[in-house]
């Protein structure tokens, strides 16, 4: 009677906004956002028990819609696509269609293979340990121009410049609206330092929804974009001699409604448990990068001297490490911490994750981050990294994917059945790109992130 109830609620108010189809999205493990649609005469049908999807879709790299036999799937087998309604909203760029989140649902309990499922349980695991996480993701993308000649950038301002804010005005403006109409507060806009670059920054949230807004976030400004005759890409590194693209994480660590990580006399204003919890990071973050820089695109950008995150390693309002801490005056404490090495090829989920995964880790290890490094990494003295344990982090997926292959601690935390299906995929792109020229990569990936 009550899921009665809920559908005919659901339906009244898609019928009142004019909406002829709900989207059922998914995220897969090479984090191509994919959905199937129902039509809301036949949402009875769906309302409970979502869509039928193949298994196999979660063994699909991104070259190409092809299984890949490692990942122990195949075409023979379906999972449910259940729609999480807690996350519906209608699409204010396409009126008669609306978005729902789909978990991925075997025999009526979560698929082991689910990316969201996978960022429920850590959520779980770091309730158990008595803390609530919060998170945001911060985008950088490009906005392009399809010409004659191949892809341009849609301006050639640079960082902060109010010129690109003048000409890029109308479509900026269009993206918020439509961001803010689906219930994801932005805190600030401004040109990043490329031509044609944009950043637009979302509030945090409780972990899951934040994984959810990202989702929402790359379909938005894609559909926007495509609505002004330009092309909205966050590949991490487009063009060879211009800024890369991150997607960094920021996060805070609650307990009974308060912010836990401030600690105004302690190091960096962050309490104990927050950098223990950096520290976790920081201990994984070699095999953390499968899942947060995933791309072979990926590695283009994290290179030293380019605010990217290249080292492990923290530091107060330093952004060339790996982990910034940033200040924040008239607050007691530092209020939350970013984690740079992560871009928008990641699947959110899998990444915010993995993430907290690792994190957890190092409360429970009770790890400590080192000292804060008070300038650029990669201007100290080799000699002087090592003393202080300051490395240069992975610089291709290869090597990134064979740390994650001997890190116990996040193969577990994936569990079998995921890490073998995403460690196939993701190996199955290096394989095929690894000796890929730039041109090749943003060819096939431009759009597709």
């Amino acid at each position: 009677m009550a899921a009665n109830k809920a559908f005919k609620k659901v339906k009244k108010s898609l019928q009142e906004a004019g909406v002829r189809f709900v989207r059922i999205l998914w995220c897969d493990n090479a984090n191509i956002i994919r959905g199937k649609a129902v039509h809301i005469e036949m949402l009875s049908h769906y309302f409970d028990y979502g869509v039928g999807i193949s298994v196999g879709q979660q063994g699909i790299p991104v070259m190409y819609d092809t299984v890949i036999p490692e990942t122990g799937l195949s075409p023979v087998g379906e999972i449910r696509l259940v729609p999480d309604w807690f996350s519906f909203t209608p699409l204010p760029y396409a009126p008669s269609h609306a978005r729902v989140m789909g978990n991925m649902v075997l025999n009526g309990s979560p698929w082991a293979l689910c990316p969201r499922n996978f960022l429920v349980r850590m959520i779980e695991a770091a309730r158990r340990e008595g803390l609530e996480i919060k998170a945001a993701f911060e985008n950088e993308f490009y906005l392009l121009r399809q010409t004659s000649e191949g892809i341009i950038p849609a301006d050639s301002t640079v960082f902060a410049s109010t010129q690109a804010m003048d000409i890029h005005r109308e479509i900026i403006d269009e993206i918020v609206e439509a961001l803010i109409a689906q219930k994801i507060p932005v805190e600030q806009y401004y040109p990043e330092s490329g031509p044609g670059q944009q950043e637009i920054s979302m509030r945090y949230t409780d972990a899951l929804r934040a994984a959810d807004w990202q989702i929402s976030f790359r379909e938005t400004v894609r559909a926007i974009a495509h609505h002004h005759n330009l092309t909205a890409s966050f590949l991490p590194k487009i063009f060879p001699d211009a800024a890369g693209s991150g997607c960094h994480i920021h996060l805070s660590l609650w307990r009974n409604g308060q912010n836990i990580l401030p600690d105004p006399q302690d190091i960096c204003g962050v309490s104990q448990i927050g950098q223990a919890f950096i520290a976790g990071i920081l201990d994984h973050l070699p095999a953390l990068m499968t899942l947060t820089t995933p791309s072979t695109n990926s590695y283009r950008r994290i290179r030293p001297h380019s605010w990217s995150g290249a080292f492990r390693c923290w530091g107060l309002d330093n952004r060339e490490a790996a982990v910034r801490v940033p200040s924040n005056p008239g607050f007691n404490g530092s209020s939350h911490f970013e984690l740079k090495t992560v871009d928008a090829s990641a699947n959110p989920y899998l990444a915010l994750g993995a993430v907290i995964a690792a994190g957890l880790d190092g409360v429970q290890r009770s790890l400590k981050p080192g000292n804060p490094v008070a300038q650029d990494p990669g201007h100290l003295p080799i000699e002087e990294r090592h003393a202080n344990g300051i490395d240069l982090l992975p610089q291709s997926l290869g090597e990134a994917l064979d740390c994650l292959k001997q890190n116990n601690i996040l193969l577990n935390a994936l569990n079998p059945d995921l890490s073998q299906a995403f460690l196939a995929v993701r190996q199955a792109e290096w394989s095929a790109m690894k000796d890929w020229e730039l041109e090749a990569e943003v060819k096939l990936l431009l759009e597709k992130y």
